[in-house]
């Protein structure tokens, strides 16, 4: 017998040799049954952060489309608001100005001057908010650096690039933002949109499945900032002060009123008061001789 060699009995090897061929299938069957469970828990968390990720952009065209809605509004209201009411608030400054630098003659001091000062400025001021709208618009010139930063955003985002329907309609949304930044010259959000593509698109070690749902986890975060930052927007819109007159005019409408000529017919009534008065101011300068 040799050395380190064992002899077992033929019943015992027989044994020996079924639980081993038991043991053997039990691993053989295991191992791979642990990885498949690994990858199914990768899968299904990709496939719900992707779940998530759409409904975020579905979310985000929603308060896209909603805001520029809003902007859009408030613009045509402001407009509005501007020709009905805020020409009236123009002529009434500039009859409190004319009082006030008549008002210089009459009693001739340091504080007649200054309150004549003071109006004229108001009344300038008011004018070309009620007037400014009418002036034509500047050319718009974009800059250099500009240009190129646009140009990178669109060789990344436009929807002709897409690998998908998904992903064309994310780009399309994108391409828009990206062209209404370019043509207000908003720089910062044209460079976060890069940065932001940038990042998604990283190198993320192997390009399997882990490196898929970081990218995911990344957009979805980028997305949830900004579902935030239009909801923000959308605040700081309504909150301003044309934007608190323009829900109070939404309120009075729902009310069959019309908040804005209400306004007018007030406002029409301090001019009448106005004018009477500038009238008295300058009979008494006359009585004077001035």
């Amino acid at each position: 017998m040799r050395p380190g060699r064992v002899l077992i009995s033929g019943e015992f090897a027989g044994r020996f040799r079924l639980e081993a061929a038991l043991t053997l299938v039990s691993v053989t069957s295991l191992m791979p049954a642990e990885i498949i469970l690994h990858r199914s828990v990768n899968a299904a968390e990709l496939a719900e952060k992707r779940e998530r990720l759409a409904e975020l952009r579905t979310l985000l065209g929603e308060r896209e489309a909603d805001v520029a809605q809003l902007r859009s509004q408030m613009k045509a209201f402001e407009g509005n608001y501007l020709r009905r009411v805020g020409v009236l608030y123009a002529e009434l400054d500039e009859i409190a100005a004319r009082i006030t630098e008549r008002e210089v003659d009459l009693y001739d001091s340091e504080a007649a001057r200054r309150r004549a000062q003071e109006a004229r400025e108001r009344a300038r001021e008011t004018h070309e908010a009620a007037f400014g709208a009418d002036a034509e618009p500047e050319e718009f010139d974009p800059s250099p650096s500009l240009k190129t930063l646009f140009r990178e955003v669109a060789k990344r985002i436009h929807p002709d690039f897409a690998r998908d329907e998904a992903e064309q309609k994310h780009f399309t949304l994108l391409m828009m933002r990206a062209n209404q930044a370019y043509s207000r010259g908003d720089g910062e959000t044209l460079q976060r949109l890069l940065d932001d593509h940038l990042e998604v698109n990283a190198t993320v070690g192997d390009e399997g499945e882990g490196a898929e749902l970081l990218r995911v986890a990344r957009q979805i975060q980028h997305a949830e900032r900004d579902v935030a930052a239009l909801d923000g927007e959308r605040e700081r819109l309504l909150a301003s002060e044309i934007g608190q007159l323009y829900t109070d005019a939404e309120a009075a409408a729902r009310e069959e009123r019309d908040l804005l000529a209400e306004l007018a017919a007030g406002l029409r009534e301090r001019i009448a008061d106005a004018e009477y008065r500038l009238g008295f101011v300058i009979r008494q300068v006359s009585a004077l001789g001035r």
